[in-house]
């Protein structure tokens, strides 16, 4: 269809009233897209679907006296995520041990079973870490003073995401 002359600026092109608007009703669309995308992604986190970031909380600290004449234990911990988003425990440190490390025992099916040095610990949303002995747990080497059933020994654990806790630990008997 051809445009009537009057519809034409001299040289043949569309009067600029008329470019403006075809060119904001062009821009129009993408324009609402966007809003309403907006808004429903600020509904969806008002809501909380968008989850949380984990929180990190630690507790029922224990760490075994040495026996002997040895230095090396190891320490056990609880270890909860109350938020919406898993963390690791990358790492342990304590300013009252000469060295930690965090390993895992693993059953070898033929004899006594093997400590190695554990990757990082998925800490689950929602969910708890238990050390124990008999699976995963911090292995320590006491400084040279000797513990007594009873003493607290300060520990910070390390995660991906969360900043690092502070939690004390007890020194107790083995099979206490």
């Amino acid at each position: 269809m051809t445009r009537s002359p009057s519809e034409r600026s001299p040289g043949g092109r569309l009067p600029i009233d008329r470019r403006v608007r075809e060119g904001l009703r062009a821009a129009l669309v993408p324009v609402v897209a966007c809003a309403l995308a907006l808004a429903g992604l600020t509904a969806w986190t008002s809501a909380g679907a968008a989850g949380s970031p984990p929180q990190i909380a630690a507790g029922n600290g224990r760490v075994l006296l040495p026996d002997g004449r040895g230095r090396d234990t190891a320490a056990f911990f609880d270890i909860t995520n109350i938020g919406g988003a898993d963390d690791q425990l990358t790492d342990v440190t304590s300013s009252g041990v000469e060295k930690t490390l965090l390993s895992r025992r693993e059953s070898t099916g033929l004899g006594p079973d093997v400590v190695r040095t554990a990757a990082p610990v998925r800490v689950p949303a929602g969910g708890t870490v238990t050390m124990s002995p008999l699976d995963l747990s911090v292995t320590t080497r006491t400084k040279g003073s000797r513990w007594e059933a009873g003493d607290m020994v300060p520990f910070v654990l390390h995660f991906r995401y969360s900043a690092p806790v502070e939690v004390m630990a007890v020194v107790v008997r083995p099979g206490s």
